[in-house]
């Protein structure tokens, strides 16, 4: 609906990550672009996710998940991670992971990564924020660079998103 309103909200500075669940060996991940410090102590961290997201479940039922930091150029991961759904392919596949503390998974190939336990969800709109404190975490490639959402383009859609009043005219 709205390019205009999309690129304006790009302009947020926002990183891109992946937020990895798990539940009783199963695993999803997804693309997230709405991450945030929430507290230092305790350390947490929050996000916003679609509640038809198939991870959404298993965060809610495992009450674990990961925050992995794309680095500049992870582009591919992003959208195998952001465009296709758990429920149609196992997206992890063709990913190397493993399970850190809390068994979310982690990507080898992040910049960082945070391990989190949930603390709670409050629906926000059409979103649920999800807060949760860090256990673990570590910075994996101490020399790059944090990919943004300005760099994605309209990947997620969102300008098909916002409502018809931001529509360019």
């Amino acid at each position: 609906m709205s390019e205009r309103m999309a690129t304006l909200f790009r302009t947020l500075t926002s990183g891109v990550y992946v937020i990895g669940a798990a539940h009783k060996g199963k695993t999803s991940a997804f693309t997230a672009a709405w991450v945030m410090q929430l507290s230092f102590k305790p350390p947490m961290l929050g996000f916003s996710v679609n509640p038809d997201n198939f991870s959404y479940s298993l965060i809610k039922a495992g009450k674990v998940f990961s925050v992995n930091v794309l680095e500049q150029g992870s582009m591919d991961m992003a959208r195998l991670l952001g465009t296709h759904s758990t429920r149609d392919m196992d997206k992890l596949e063709a990913i190397r992971w493993r399970p850190r503390t809390t068994g979310a998974p982690v990507l080898e190939d992040a910049l960082a990564y945070f391990d989190c336990r949930l603390r709670f969800t409050r629906r926000t709109g059409d979103h649920v924020l999800i807060t949760g404190e860090v256990i673990d975490g570590t910075i994996l490639k101490p020399r790059a660079t944090p990919m943004t959402y300005a760099q994605t383009g309209d990947l997620d859609g969102a300008s098909d998103l916002y409502p018809a009043r931001f529509r360019a005219g």
